[in-house]
């Protein structure tokens, strides 16, 4: 899709509605949101809809129209689409259902409205369609809550009904554009992400996700994005797993989809959130002040109640409360009662309560220290607005406060029914965010710090999906030798080892080797050895070897003998697994019996830079070890990183179906690394 195409479908200057039902809340809609150009309705047996004449063929309109609302059956949809696209439309939205979503003839059905289309926008089909609150135009089936703006924020959404739903919010934020996708026929999130960026009306973009169909698209419009430091937030559903993949490494177990959706979205710096009410307040917020550039926050209430509850809220976020400097306390001090504890979060108490002069001065002294943001708690109560003077007067005084200044202040409402409309809309007018929820506004102030420092940060290389060819291809296991010997190709470490078939062979080759010596069956249907007894470690001497041999040859006839390393800091794993969306990715966790016990894990989608791999060891937990943990050894995190870089060399050049090392001992600083044991499945024809 060309993304220059979509602008003449989403503000149009004439409108065309086919149909009847559905197709008559689009003139209605459309109206009510201050539409005044041209508008027609197409109907082959009704005289008119809403007031408009109708024609009985879209061939029969004066001149082709700029964007088509089609609520009809799919199969007249395409003949209308081919009509529209001979004629020289610009787009159209498709309500109708019975495409893609439904098998194989809704498949091919949807084929042919690809070629009735050949290149004309269309959304849908299977959507409630678009609003346009902007230019007045609503090109949809339904009632809706948009209001005219100036401009705000715009959604995308690949459900009709969670997009009717956002519509219906109340709490400030301005919706400049609803998107519901449906079946992103020809036209998917990231064309309608250029084209919102090509707006300078939006100054956010928001995203409710079930699933990417084209990622690399999707990367390139995220990160114009975030060089045009246009904030993205995103909710995606399916986060659980429906199904458990059964293989044979530990590497598979480690990672889900979600979560490289969530790897996915961090790279582009795009905020994820959980709920919709985080949704739409972190959205709301970004709006109205824009991203914050530095984590330091200070929160103010006449509640030394809600100044604890929101201590509590902050922890563990990357956003905090800033102690206050001794100057800064005294400043603040200046303006209140002697009995009054200062410190961030605030409880300035009552005893300036209603006077509007006195509590403007205190919140200048606690605003003055330059915080990234400031939170004003405030809760409304539910009595007549003659009743409410004092809290009028105390946001008033925030005003006064942040006059004149670049300041961010927000007036937080601990619940919806604390913050009437009234007072939403006026802090919209002064500038001051209206946010609902101590928690949620925390967490989307976390947003816009993050979001904040991915704009400040180098932006990351387009991604290369990189996929298993699986078709006609068998599938071979490499026995751990074979996978050593491999990886020893690239320059990863391995173990002094052989293969050996008798007794006289070890012996011979343990001489070789030196004591402390391994033995390992040697038996690719025997992936996790360990478990299954074929596995003999810290071998001393000749009579340990020959105990072990007349073990370990019972199980199999030929062994793998190698050297035991010694005084290792810490045991990773290091592997690939496959996404059908991410194609092949990275692994790196704790290691060895820690695999299934711990669950510490980071996950690298390619391509990826030194840099990437040392922040994602920095996410595990037993990064502390490698870091020298309670003064012990330092580990050669450069040598881990060299194994990750070998690893995605080895990926590229092999058609790799699975890979984990583990473990990956990793030695003390400047003495390496070395793979205690592999397995590696290859595709080959």
């Amino acid at each position: 899709m060309n993304k220059g195409n979509l602008r003449r479908l989403i503000s149009p200057k004439s409108i065309a509605v086919v149909g009847n039902r559905g197709a008559n809340f689009a003139i209605k809609e459309s109206i009510k949101l201050g539409f005044k150009k041209q508008i027609w309705a197409i109907h082959p047996s009704l005289d008119s809809l809403e007031g408009i004449k109708c024609f009985r063929n879209i061939k029969d309109l004066p001149e082709a129209p700029d964007a088509t609302f089609i609520a009809v059956n799919a199969e007249t949809a395409i003949d209308i689409v081919s009509d529209l696209k001979s004629m020289g439309g610009g787009g159209a939205v498709l309500y109708a259902s019975g495409f893609g979503e439904v098998g194989e003839e809704g498949f091919q059905r949807n084929q042919r409205l690809l070629k009735a289309a050949d290149g004309m926008p269309l959304i849908g089909p299977n959507c409630y369609g678009f609003i346009n609150s902007l230019d007045g135009i609503a090109l949809w089936p339904d009632v809706h809550g948009c209001e005219p703006v100036a401009k705000g924020v715009a959604i995308i959404t690949q459900s009709g009904n969670i997009g009717l739903n956002m519509t219906m919010q109340s709490s400030g934020l301005q919706i400049a554009y609803m998107f519901t996708l449906g079946n992103q026929t020809n036209t998917n999130i990231a064309d309608i992400i250029h084209a919102m960026l090509d707006d300078s009306r939006v100054n956010a973009i928001g995203l409710h996700i079930e699933g990417i169909s084209d990622v690399e698209s999707f990367d390139v419009a995220a990160r114009r994005a975030q060089k045009m430091k246009v904030p993205i937030i995103a909710i995606k559903s399916g986060k659980t797993k429906a199904s458990a993949k059964i293989a044979l490494s530990h590497t598979s177990s480690l990672t889900g989809s979600d979560e490289l959706y969530s790897v996915f979205f961090e790279r582009l710096g795009v905020a994820r959130v959980d709920t919709v009410p985080e949704f739409l307040e972190t959205l709301k917020l970004i709006s109205v002040l824009g991203v914050i550039k530095h984590n330091g926050v200070a929160s103010m209430s006449c509640s030394g109640g809600e100044a604890g509850m929101m201590a509590d809220l902050i922890d563990g976020m990357e956003i905090t409360f800033p102690s206050l400097t001794k100057s800064h306390k005294a400043r603040v001090k200046q303006t209140l009662n002697e009995y009054v504890e200062v410190d961030n979060p605030l409880d300035y108490h009552t005893f300036i309560w209603g006077d509007r002069k006195r509590t403007s001065e205190c919140f200048k002294a606690m605003i003055s220290d330059r915080f990234a943001a400031t939170m004003l708690l405030l809760d409304w109560p539910k009595t007549q607005e003659s009743e409410q003077k004092d809290w009028d007067s105390t946001l008033l005084a925030l005003s006064d406060a942040i006059s004149g200044t670049s300041e961010k202040a927000i007036v937080l409402a601990s619940m919806d029914d604390c913050m009437p409309k009234r007072i939403i809309e006026e802090c919209l007018n002064l500038g001051i965010a209206p946010m609902i929820g101590l928690d949620i506004c925390l967490k989307a102030l976390n947003h816009s710090y993050k979001i904040g420092q991915a704009f400040a940060s180098k932006p990351m290389p387009e991604i290369k999906i990189l996929n298993t060819h699986r078709e006609n291809k068998i599938n071979k296991q490499l026995t751990e030798f074979e996978g050593k010997q491999l990886l020893m190709e690239y320059g990863i470490p391995i173990p002094k080892g052989f293969l050996v078939k008798n007794l006289t062979e070890a012996l011979k080759a343990a001489e070789d080797i030196t004591y402390p010596i391994t033995l390992k069956v040697s038996v690719t249907k025997l992936s996790h050895k360990t478990e299954l007894g074929g596995v003999r470690l810290n071998i001393q001497n000749s009579i340990m070897l020959e105990e072990a041999c007349n073990d370990l040859f019972k199980i199999s006839s030929v062994l793998l003998i190698e050297k035991m390393i010694e005084g290792s800091v810490c045991e990773l794993i290091i592997g690939i697994d496959h996404d059908p969306t991410f194609g092949k990715h990275i692994i790196i966790g704790a290691g060895g019996i820690f695999v299934e016990l711990l669950k510490d894990s980071s996950v690298l989608i390619l391509p990826v830079s030194r840099e990437d791999i040392q922040q994602a060891l920095s996410k595990l937990k037993v990064y502390q070890l490698l870091q020298g943990y309670r003064d012990d050894l330092k580990g050669d995190i450069e040598a881990v990183i060299d194994v990750v870089m070998s690893v995605i060399e080895l990926i590229k050049v092999n058609d790799v179906e699975e890979l984990d090392i583990n473990p990956l001992l990793v030695l003390k600083e400047k003495n390496g690394v070395v793979a205690a044991d592999t397995l590696i499945r290859l595709n080959s024809n």
